[in-house]
């Protein structure tokens, strides 16, 4: 029988793998988690969060926000744990030993891949990215609203919301 997965979880793992947007994933899953706190792979998903955040500070030049976050998500994933979602659990944990010893060596960003074990998840993703017309597994692209993309999205909304927590404590906006 087919294991079924969240959809954001399934999302994440094509922006992982297809789109490279680590951004992406970091948003799509960070936003399932928030909806489902009682979920029993709580600490696996932020340990997911991590882990594409650390790869989209890496492929910045950000080695210490990478590092941190690195090193936050080996704290959180367990093989077993990912071995429920389909990933070879013993080899993610050793990718991202390998991740961090390359970030505290200062070492260039390179794209890496989740080892998908379900075949059936794998083949959803792999069809997905031949519909979209993307390749899995390539390599990331040199583009700034794929490299920056934390910069270049609206943010109007986190700025009222900052605004009006702010009123409400009555400080000014600019305190925040």
């Amino acid at each position: 029988m087919e294991k079924k997965y969240p959809a954001a979880y399934e999302a994440y793992l094509y922006e992982f793998h297809a789109s490279r947007d680590y951004f992406e994933c970091h948003e799509l899953l960070e936003e399932y988690w928030k909806v489902h706190p009682g979920d029993p792979q709580s600490e696996t998903w932020v340990g997911l969060i991590q882990l594409a955040v650390s790869s989209y500070h890496h492929r910045r030049n950000n080695f210490r926000g990478a590092l941190l976050m690195m090193l936050q998500s080996r704290q959180r994933l367990t093989a077993g744990r990912l071995d429920e979602l389909g990933l070879d659990g013993e080899a993610v944990c050793a990718l991202i030993m390998k991740r961090i010893t390359a970030i505290e060596a200062g070492e260039p960003f390179v794209d890496f891949n989740l080892p998908i074990i379900d075949e059936a998840l794998l083949a959803r993703g792999l069809q997905r990215a031949e519909h979209e017309g993307i390749r899995w597994a390539a390599a990331s692209r040199d583009e700034d609203e794929l490299i920056h993309r934390h910069k270049l999205r609206d943010r109007s909304d986190v700025i009222a919301a900052r605004a009006e927590a702010a009123s409400r404590r009555k400080l000014p906006p600019s305190a925040l």
